[in-house]
């Protein structure tokens, strides 16, 4: 992509995410099955493919707020018709669809013991994705990191969300967050790289975030 390229993507993310004046942020009015659902649509499209590709037995998700994206990812593996997801969040206040396939669990998943009490009974065969999308600080992203990167099966997806916030580009005013966390990630975890092609739409809200695991 050259720099005219660039700065037309950068811009229309910048759009996307802060929504037309006048108007509320986009991700914060998209819906799947009419669920909220806050997440890019080319995202998901993304999340899709991996599902399809890799055919997950189990996809951990961290911060599920209205479980939207629980849903989606359900119904891809209902599509799949094998799998399951465990998503964590620390808020169990919100109403949240159920689907045979979701398990929610309520905690911390920057928690250790929370963590390692929900995954203790899977088979060690199985292939593992796993989703971060909880508090976004880098101190929290880089803990769930070192956690549940163990989890992921070789050739599957640790996908680090949002990591377009603090000026990649959205959101300059965030400070560190998890495009940071993933830099620090990476320096001491060669087993994993980033999957540039999974932002073949150009537009993501997970730049240098499709991390998959290599060893």
């Amino acid at each position: 992509m050259n720099a005219r390229e660039r700065r037309t993507v950068h811009d229309f993310h910048n759009l996307y995410y802060n929504g037309p004046e006048g108007e509320t942020r986009i991700y914060e009015r998209t819906r799947w099955m009419n669920v909220p659902c806050e997440k890019c649509p080319l995202d998901l499209w993304i999340y899709q493919e991996i599902i399809a590709e890799i055919r997950p037995d189990l996809i951990v998700e961290t911060g599920t707020r209205f479980g939207g994206s629980a849903l989606f990812m359900a119904h891809m593996l209902d599509v799949l018709g094998k799998g399951g997801i465990i998503t964590i969040d620390v808020d169990d206040s919100i109403a949240r669809p159920a689907h045979p396939r979701i398990r929610y669990v309520h905690g911390s998943s920057a928690d250790e013991r929370l963590v390692t009490t929900a995954l203790c009974k899977r088979a060690p065969d199985e292939v593992c994705m796993v989703v971060l999308d909880s508090d976004h600080s880098k101190a929290h992203v880089l803990a769930e990191l070192n956690l549940l990167a163990s989890y992921v099966s070789a050739g599957s997806f640790l996908v680090v969300e949002d990591t377009n916030v603090n000026g990649h580009p959205a959101f300059p005013s965030f400070g560190d967050g998890p495009y940071e966390a993933v830099d620090e990630f990476l320096k001491t975890h060669h087993e994993f790289t980033v999957d540039e092609t999974r932002e073949k739409f150009l537009m993501t809200f997970n730049p240098r975030g499709y991390l998959r695991r290599i060893g």
